[in-house]
């Protein structure tokens, strides 16, 4: 039996809609792949591969990517995605180069964006002319926040991270109008990576995220546009940063996965109700993953897609070939469960995961 060892890494400057290459050492075997949370065939490719950037749907049905991660740093560079066609095409630079801040479409048809460390302006992006403008400066510079458009048209910006990467409560919110911010109370609890959702009553549902000291929180807060005031309402059973928080049909919130801070992979799923102000288990993610998508389907059920877990990102699609210049020998396979068995040019492989931070793959020749 001969086993074919391999780690994970993320190179991040391969110009495509993903970004994941994985080397089997020492034998020169190479798996390269696509690691994507859609379900479907990959469409187009972006001009920069990024990462940490923000995705926004336009009144006209396409779709604006902004800044993001190059592996080195920010980039002020945008693309707008035409779902007709499946081509990807260069628009504006913004006027700073972001990440980890956010994206917000707003009444007019502009998006609002701000926030990224060591950035203290906000922008508007013109669909029209295709072009960015400053808008007036937010009262704190911040990242890892969330941005919550309320029924008003004002924009509720809460929390994140300041520039020493320490969280924070401030919230403010943003006024289209006249292009100002001004402050609204502030959080309970000091959070950054953490959901904000927009409930039924207008009220804003803000939960887990992580604390002073990167501490996962258990805490959750709403806010009341009226009284401009934050209360604390149920806690979460589990603490979970960088989960998703999606509203459903019937008014309640579920959380999914995140990270918990002790095995980080947390699998657990809870739904808020807020006219009990509680939240209650409603089973579980299989696998536990963080940094993933959920997204509300037409027929009221809940897609969560991607993110990070045990073993290789999850939804990568792979194909063997025996060096990093070779044709493939083989064709492709997704999600490789542990123990699962695939073909790799003519001769069984089975699939284990092993090493303390999950990303070592072994392809054992098995009978």
């Amino acid at each position: 039996m001969r086993s074919y060892t391999m780690r994970v890494t993320e190179p991040g400057r391969q110009p495509a809609v993903s970004i994941l290459r994985a080397v089997v050492t020492p034998q020169r075997c190479c798996l390269t792949g696509t690691c994507s949370s859609r379900v479907g065939p990959v469409t187009g490719r972006l001009a920069t591969a990024r990462n940490v950037h923000t995705a926004t749907l336009l009144p006209d049905g396409k779709v604006l990517v902004a800044g993001g991660n190059l592996g080195f740093g920010p980039t002020a560079s945008a693309e707008l995605y035409d779902p007709a066609s499946g081509i990807w095409t260069p628009t504006g630079n913004m006027t700073s180069a972001r990440y980890y801040h956010t994206a917000t479409l707003l009444p007019n048809g502009k998006v609002l964006v701000v926030g990224s460390p060591g950035v203290a302006t906000a922008e508007l992006y013109d669909p029209v002319s295709g072009s960015w403008t400053t808008t007036g400066p937010p009262i704190t510079s911040r990242w890892s926040h969330t941005a919550t458009l309320l029924p008003n048209g004002r924009v509720l910006v809460a929390g994140g991270s300041s520039g020493i990467g320490t969280p924070i409560k401030l919230a403010e919110l943003y006024d289209p109008a006249t292009g100002t911010w001004t402050a609204t109370g502030r959080l309970v609890k000091a959070r950054q990576v953490h959901t904000a959702t927009l409930l039924p009553d207008d009220k804003v549902l803000v939960a887990g995220g992580q604390g002073v000291g990167i501490e996962e929180l258990t805490s959750a807060e709403l806010y009341d546009p009226v009284s401009g005031t934050w209360t604390l309402t149920g806690t979460l059973a589990v603490p979970r940063a960088y989960h998703t928080a999606t509203l459903l049909p019937n008014g309640k919130v579920m959380a999914a996965g995140g990270n918990n801070g002790i095995n980080f992979m947390e699998a657990s799923v809870e739904l808020y109700d807020p006219g009990s102000g509680t939240w209650t288990a409603t089973g579980s993610l299989d696998p536990g993953r963080y940094y993933h998508t959920a997204s509300l389907l037409p027929d009221g059920k809940v897609l969560v897609a991607g993110g990070l877990g045990h073993g290789l990102p999850l939804g990568t699609v792979f194909t063997v070939i025996s060096n990093t210049s070779a044709m493939p020998i083989s064709g492709t396979f997704s999600n490789l469960p542990d123990g699962s068995t695939i073909g790799i040019g003519g001769k069984n492989c089975q699939v284990s995961y092993s090493g303390g931070n999950g990303n070592d793959l072994t392809l054992t020749v098995v009978p």
